[in-house]
């Protein structure tokens, strides 16, 4: 499975015009192109920043889906008067996606970007199996957590999602332990940690383990 992910920060008060633009007419967009899975929506109302994430069957289908796609993007950009030197566009392997509940409303997602060494994404990989996903379960409130891959430049995302903002604050500091722990062990170094609302959880990707 494969990702694609943009980044952007908008006016927070065109945010819910944006949302409200992507589920009804970026979702079934995304759902009607070949081998698009579904879509996912992280927002910070308070800054505006967004994180719109769309899945594919398989790295084609997601390469194929770029011209289609950019058009459509620009019009959501547009709508919430994103900041254009703020807005990035990157492209994953979904590694990981461990789910034991499904995300209901009033969800949170912390996303933890990092970097690490180039051509050491299976080690990372075999990290997260072993050290996060037998723990991260027993976390309150935990739903979900994937690890997204760029193997071209070592660079990962953790998203890690919590039935509500409440119970992924009471979680923070047990899975800061966790996170420093796998760091350490798999070698690379967390460079940003933030905190979304999920408003759009359409993301049908299939747990791989």
């Amino acid at each position: 499975m494969f990702a694609r992910s943009t980044t952007f920060r908008g006016e927070p008060s065109a945010v819910d015009d944006g949302i409200a633009h992507v589920r009804d007419k970026v979702l079934p967009a995304v759902q009607q192109m070949d081998g698009g899975v579904g879509l996912s929506m992280l927002v910070d109302r308070h800054t505006g920043r967004c994180i719109v994430t769309t899945a594919w069957e398989d790295a084609e289908a997601m390469h194929r889906s770029a011209d289609a796609i950019r058009p459509i993007r620009g019009t959501v950009l547009e709508l919430v008067r994103a900041v254009e030197d703020e807005t990035a566009v990157v492209e994953w392997e979904v590694g990981v996606l461990h789910r034991i509940r499904e995300a209901g409303d009033g969800a949170a997602t912390r996303v933890i970007r990092t970097k690490g060494a180039i051509g050491q994404m299976n080690r990372v990989v075999d990290a997260f199996r072993t050290g996060i996903v037998p723990r991260v379960q027993h976390l309150p409130g935990f739903c979900s957590v994937s690890l997204l891959l760029d193997h071209g430049t070592g660079r990962c995302a953790v998203a890690a999602t919590y039935e509500s903002r409440q119970t992924m604050s009471r979680a923070k500091g047990q899975a800061q332990a966790m996170r420093q722990e796998f760091m350490e062990h798999a070698g690379m170094r967390v460079t940003e940690v933030t905190e979304y609302d999920l408003v759009l959880a359409h993301l049908r990707v299939p747990q791989t383990v």
